[in-house]
């Protein structure tokens, strides 16, 4: 029994933390535009279909493959923005939050009717390298995605503070009025930050890949606990979306373990319910002030 909470853990962990990756993308937006990008589930569908299709049907070199799919699900990503963000923000209009889902599922409908609706398992050597931790065997993949993930949210942090775009982003953050009479182009910063978070749901997509199937419908419950992740950890801090991803993750994998597959969902997002009735700001976001 020990054995198996053990590898409910390390496998809670490895889910959370994909959680986590696909929700820095909802931080990213929330935190610049104080919009989301609710097709950001779609983005991690792309990259895991698009990875499989040029990997197992194109025979394409991985290599190669990864940069041409994170490069699709960046401007998929930035198209969202332009499409269903920017013309309703500019009315001062909240019609995005629609116009990000009808998208999202316009793309769901074509790689249905291009790749196919059955799902279809992706291979990886990954999968084939095996460890002993704490007496329970885990595969290297299992490992990559924590590690993946952290160490995105890391350099993610790094960017901003250290780089000139990353405080760019960071000023439009704090005041988008002072940002533009400051000379910074808010609405091309925008758009990268949308293509930023495509690119890290594309992330996302291809790492999860090969541990569950790929099709057309995948990214749409990963795209709605990775957004109760946001939520839980708080939206509006980096490290409290990945924690926030991987506290779901983990009691998730032990409800399924406790009690089977039936209630873990229920009992997830009614724990996430509850600690949002307790803390509304999530469980490392920080209230806002209101100045009056």
């Amino acid at each position: 029994m020990l054995q198996q909470y053990l590898s409910a853990l390390l496998t809670g962990a490895g889910i959370g933390s994909m959680y986590g990756l696909t929700a820095l993308g909802f931080y990213i937006t929330y935190t610049i535009s104080r919009t989301v990008n609710f097709a950001q589930g779609a983005s991690l569908m792309m990259g895991a279909v698009v990875a499989f299709s040029l990997v197992q049907t194109y025979h394409w070199s991985i290599w190669l493959a990864i940069p041409i799919t994170l490069l699709c699900c960046g401007l998929w990503g930035a198209v969202v923005e332009r499409i269903a963000v920017a013309p309703f923000v500019a009315r001062g209009s909240e019609s995005w939050l629609m116009a990000t889902v009808a998208l999202g599922l316009i793309l769901e409908n074509v790689v249905l009717f291009t790749f196919g609706k059955d799902s279809r398992g992706m291979a990886s050597t990954l999968l084939q390298i095996n460890f002993v931790l704490f007496d329970v065997r885990v595969n290297a993949l299992q490992l990559l995605i924590p590690a993946a993930g952290f160490s995105i949210a890391l350099l993610l942090g790094l960017f901003i503070k250290s780089t000139a775009r990353g405080k760019s982003l960071a000023a439009i953050a704090l005041n988008p009025s002072a940002a533009r009479l400051m000379g910074i182009h808010t609405e091309k910063y925008i758009a990268f930050a949308f293509a930023l978070s495509g690119v890290l749901a594309g992330i996302a997509g291809m790492l999860i890949a090969p541990l569950y199937t790929v099709s057309a419908g995948m990214g749409t419950i990963f795209g709605i606990k990775a957004f109760a992740a946001a939520i839980l950890g708080g939206i509006d801090s980096a490290w409290g979306v990945m924690a926030g991803g991987l506290v779901l993750g983990i009691i998730e994998a032990l409800l399924v373990t406790t009690f089977g597959s039936t209630y873990a969902q229920m009992f997830s997002f009614g724990l996430t319910i509850l600690v949002l009735t307790i803390k509304p700001a999530g469980l490392f976001g920080r209230s806002a002030v209101k100045k009056i």
